[in-house]
């Protein structure tokens, strides 16, 4: 099937087309380099990354840009807090991230521009849009003006006179208009400057977007993304200035994440659940992360909890448990597990070719798993082929998704180091009697949650025609 993508303002899924054919240009929004990367970071950027991985796996030449801000009003402040100078704090985050999307297995784009290398770019296109009527300079300042471009809005769904209502002038701004929006802000004493048409200043949040973005990728890009909290009014703007500048189309697609929350609750310092991926890996292996976040479409919000956490932990615990099964399984002329496996990578790139659905995929790796394991508990052999097969789909889950690309045994060992015990024998024979109820009455879904639970506290199960046996990691 040909790759279907949801399309933010159109709110439906179309077929992908790119501008030009065979070529794809793809800009992802970065980071604000200010402070430590968090979970809602961590997700964005995994799924920019897989969906970068499957347009170059479906073999797409893809040039995939990923910028940093680099200057900024919390940059700004970090750096008067700290006592040192605004690009200190920007390297030492940007190295920070560096780090963490390492660990993650979140591979670097092609291109990674920072805005304060973009400064003649910005100021062009600011020229540009007041040469067209559609900016104007107020005391330093460059402003767009909103109500001249009356498009404004098709992003993301917003109406103008809505917006005029609620919009008001912050003090000390000097737009005409309160919609209207910086494009270049006037230096404030003691800030970070570069000298203007228009006097010493420095670029608004929005323009370097497009400046960027632009200047790499042309005037119209294929794939244009970041989290949904970026829709307004960072990419209205950004659509905004590049079309009022270009007269083109700015982006063919526009791909928006979902939310993350702690616990129901929306992530903040203030609620005391901010959460770095840093201290969050010094718990949780890197691949138990990566397969949390994959397990929900990119869509959709994701909330993350220690119950998520452990799921997620006990199924990538059963992914390895079956290959390590495959692996120790008694050699077979006869290719049993080949057809399931052939059915598997089928379903993977189907799903994969339906806006990136790694949530199918997953679901798809459990059911593989559910039929290795039940043709290996009646018959403990593998062939030749079955094994290459298996091999081969692995290979493409690791090239994809990033995930099971460690030895079998060695991770196992991992996951089971820090096992919580504590379980009587009692406790753990009488959970496997629920198993084999819920197995009975085909509540598979029952069945899986409680293999999974025992095995993140540390207990294997181990299945046989002779029934099911246990033991501590």
């Amino acid at each position: 099937m040909a790759l279907e993508v949801y399309n933010t303002p159109l709110k439906k899924k179309v077929e992908f087309v790119p501008l030009k054919a065979g070529k794809v240009g793809m800009y992802a929004c970065g980071m604000t380099v200010y402070d430590m990367c968090h979970i809602g970071h961590a997700r964005q950027q995994v799924v920019f990354d897989v969906i970068a991985r499957w347009l170059r796996y479906s073999g797409y030449d893809l040039t995939y840009v990923r910028n940093f801000t680099d200057i900024d009003d919390k940059i700004i402040n970090r750096a008067n807090k700290d006592g040192v100078d605004f690009k200190e704090i920007s390297e030492r985050y940007i190295s920070e991230f560096y780090q963490d999307m390492a660990t993650l297995k979140v591979r670097e784009a092609d291109i990674e521009p920072k805005a304060t290398e973009h400064i003649a770019q910005i100021i062009a296109m600011c020229e540009g849009l007041i040469a067209k009527g559609l900016a104007y300079e107020a005391d330093g300042s460059v402003y767009f003006s909103v109500a001249k471009l009356p498009s404004y809005g098709k992003l993301s769904g917003r109406n103008i006179e809505d917006m005029i209502a609620g919009a008001r002038v912050e003090a000390g701004e000097d737009k005409r208009d309160p919609l209207d929006f910086a494009l270049w802000k006037a230096s404030k004493p003691g800030e970070p400057f570069w000298d203007s048409p228009w006097g010493q200043g420095r670029p608004g949040w929005h323009i370097e977007c497009s400046a960027m973005s632009t200047h790499y990728l042309g005037a119209t890009l294929d794939i244009h993304g970041g989290g949904r909290d970026l829709i307004f009014p960072h990419h209205e703007n950004e659509t905004a200035q590049s079309e009022g500048q270009t007269g083109k189309e700015f982006v063919r697609y526009w791909v928006h994440n979902g939310f993350v929350t702690i616990d129901g609750e929306k992530m903040s310092k203030s609620l005391g659940n901010f959460m770095t991926i840093r201290e969050l890996l010094e718990e949780v292996q890197p691949e138990v992360l990566r397969l949390f976040l994959l397990s929900r479409h990119y869509r959709s919000p994701i909330d993350f909890s220690k119950e998520a956490i452990v799921e997620a932990k006990g199924a990538l615990a059963r992914f390895y448990e079956m290959l390590n099964r495959v692996n120790a399984a008694a050699e077979s002329a006869s290719d049993r597990l080949t057809p399931a496996i052939e059915g598997f990578v089928a379903s993977f790139k189907a799903a994969m070719d339906d806006d990136f659905n790694t949530a199918k995929g997953v679901a798809d790796l459990h059911d593989l798993t559910t039929a290795v394991n039940k043709l290996l508990d009646s018959e403990n052999t593998a062939s030749a082929a079955d094994r290459a097969s298996l091999a081969a789909a692995i290979k493409l889950l690791g090239e994809i998704l990033g995930i099971l690309e460690e030895e079998p045994a060695a991770m196992l060992d991992t996951l089971k180091r820090g096992a919580v015990e504590g379980l009587t024998t009692e406790a753990i024979e009488a959970l496997i009697t629920e198993r084999l109820d819920a197995r009975k009455a085909k509540d598979f879904k029952r069945a899986d949650e409680i293999r999974n639970d025992l095995m993140a506290k540390g207990i294997i199960l181990k299945d046989s025609a002779q029934g099911t046996t246990w033991e501590r990691a």
